[in-house]
């Protein structure tokens, strides 16, 4: 089996005010945190869907082993982001792990423990990192799901899919609630950055 990731690193961060994933945490930019995370972990290959200061976004993840794909539909919402990148994983790829750039305390254990858990259960068409009962990101989405995205459309995401097949879902639990936090407001950074790394 093989188990890509897909950054979605395309947005316009409207609630920051400035584009969020370039935004500083612990000297480095939020969507770097992220995208090493993915390479750390054992998804491969790694995807990065630009759009918003595309640039500026890859200038970001310089000297890193990433696929690039620029979305220009980056504008009428995630669904655009997740849909190309979703159209550009290889033939080879069986699912794809989905991380939003917004969320760098995700680690390349969550990401790995998400894959291994799918990978042991077959039957599964999706699997989702779970803290206190709660779904978090990345999402991991198989190929029998790639048709369902391609349906998506505006700010919708993975989950409006999930959601019609929550049995099939397999939940796996984490340590921690990093998965449930994006920093996607200037208090939220406000208060990651006040904590020690």
């Amino acid at each position: 089996m093989s188990v890509a990731a897909l950054i979605l690193a395309a947005g316009r961060s409207t609630r920051m005010g400035s584009n969020k994933l370039l935004e500083k945490l612990h000297g480095k930019p939020l969507v770097r945190h992220v995208a090493e995370a993915a390479h750390a972990s054992i998804a491969q290959p790694v995807f990065v869907i630009t759009g918003h200061e595309s640039e500026r976004v890859r200038a970001a993840l310089d000297g890193l082993d990433l696929r690039f794909i620029h979305n220009p539909d980056y504008a009428d919402g995630l669904s655009t982001s997740l849909k190309a990148g979703v159209a550009a994983l290889p033939a080879e790829v069986t699912g794809v792990v989905v991380l939003l750039g917004d969320m760098p305390l995700v680690t390349s254990e969550a990401i790995n423990a998400v894959i291994v858990a799918y990978e042991a259960s077959p039957q599964s068409i999706a699997a989702v990192p779970v803290y206190d009962g709660e779904w978090g990101n990345p999402v991991l989405l198989s190929r029998g799901l790639f048709n369902a995205v391609q349906e998506l459309e505006g700010d919708a995401g993975a989950r409006k899919v999930l959601a019609l097949r929550t049995s099939e879902v397999l939940e796996v639990p984490v340590p921690n609630n990093a998965v449930l936090i994006d920093l996607d407001t200037p208090e939220a950074l406000a208060k990651a950055r006040m904590k020690v790394v």
